[in-house]
């Protein structure tokens, strides 16, 4: 085992940190309508928290407008107790066979907090991007301490990591700075 390999198996690693990054930003609201937002709604259906999208089909047919149709109209209740519960700001309605849901424009007091939680959540996965930096240059000075690589080439890799690590906080600073703009803008 080289450098190289602790490198290409850092990358993946980050790589996850990304995406979850990305699934994460989705759920925040903005003031658009975006079937994302319910992604983070658990239904309790006869007894096991089920998530939304896994019992339903949800629409964004106006851009100030969910509706959410479940498969098993018995459950229209549930779900829309847990839309209200899911503390989303939201207030859904049930016409008998179909929830729909209007997405109130967004306030300055709102946004900010919207933003601060994009916050938050870019902070919590540059934190994680940061652990598998510290994983991974572990791993590189043990390795040197086993005599399995040079110190040159332990250089080399930890430099190597610290741009890998560089490159994903950007572009989770970048993604953030989107989001938040989207957030802000009216």
């Amino acid at each position: 085992m080289s450098e190289k390999d602790v490198i290409k198996e850092t990358r993946p690693r980050m790589d996850t940190v990304i995406e979850d990054f990305r699934r994460k930003l989705a759920t925040v609201r903005t003031g658009r309508a975006a079937v994302t937002l319910l992604d983070s709604v658990m239904v309790d259906y006869y007894g096991t928290m089920t998530p939304l999208g896994q019992m339903a089909s949800v629409h964004a047919p106006e851009p100030q407008m969910l509706t959410v149709q479940p498969w098993d109209q018995t459950q229209l209740p549930a779900v829309e107790k847990a839309i209200r519960t899911a503390d989303l700001g939201l207030n859904p309605s049930n016409d008998g066979k179909l929830i729909r849901i209007p997405i109130p424009p967004l306030t300055e007091e709102r946004r900010k907090q919207l933003a601060k939680q994009v916050h938050e959540i870019a902070e919590d996965h540059r934190t994680a991007a940061r652990n598998i930096r510290r994983d991974s240059n572990d791993r590189l000075k043990k390795m040197l301490k086993d005599k399995q690589i040079s110190e040159d080439n332990e250089r080399d890799g930890l430099d190597e990591v610290q741009k890998l690590t560089n490159t994903y906080i950007g572009k989770i600073d970048e993604q953030a700075k989107g989001k938040e703009h989207e957030i802000m803008s009216v």
